[in-house]
């Protein structure tokens, strides 16, 4: 998982001011992602989830139907994105022999023409998008 978009992630859920202080750090620690070691993240991914788990936890229930939810549905879903793709936000840090870096945007932009032809040639078999991805990926 590139950093870039893992932070977005977390931004497009929380917005880029959060209304709660959990929400606020939550932002802050990701927006650090890319300043940050491994080890020293997910302590500090740690800390805040020990922090704020009662937050996470805080079910409202529906007067009209007696169903219950989450209340912080947005900074439950950033945290769990953030704690389900731990282990591949580091990758880069592994591979530093092969100068792998540590987001997708320098190829990303490939796939956007990548994806603008094959739109153009919307009537090909799957065989033939293959062959179609393996030689333009050639080029």
């Amino acid at each position: 998982m590139c950093q870039f978009h893992q932070q977005k992630i977390v931004t497009t859920r929380l917005t880029r001011r959060p209304k709660t202080e959990a929400g606020r750090e939550l932002r802050s620690l990701t927006l650090m992602l890319t300043k940050t070691d491994r080890e020293s993240f997910e302590g500090a991914l740690y800390l805040w989830h020990e922090k704020w788990a009662d937050c996470l936890d805080e079910r409202t229930t529906d007067a009209e139907t007696g169903k219950s939810h989450y209340t912080h549905k947005p900074l439950r879903s950033a945290y769990l994105s953030l704690k389900r793709n731990l282990p591949h936000l580091f990758t880069y840090l592994d591979h530093m022999d092969i100068g792998m870096p540590n987001t997708t945007n320098a190829i990303d932009g490939h796939f956007s023409e990548l994806k603008t032809k094959l739109r153009v040639h919307n009537g090909l078999s799957q065989k033939q998008k293959r062959k179609f991805i393996t030689e333009f990926l050639k080029a």
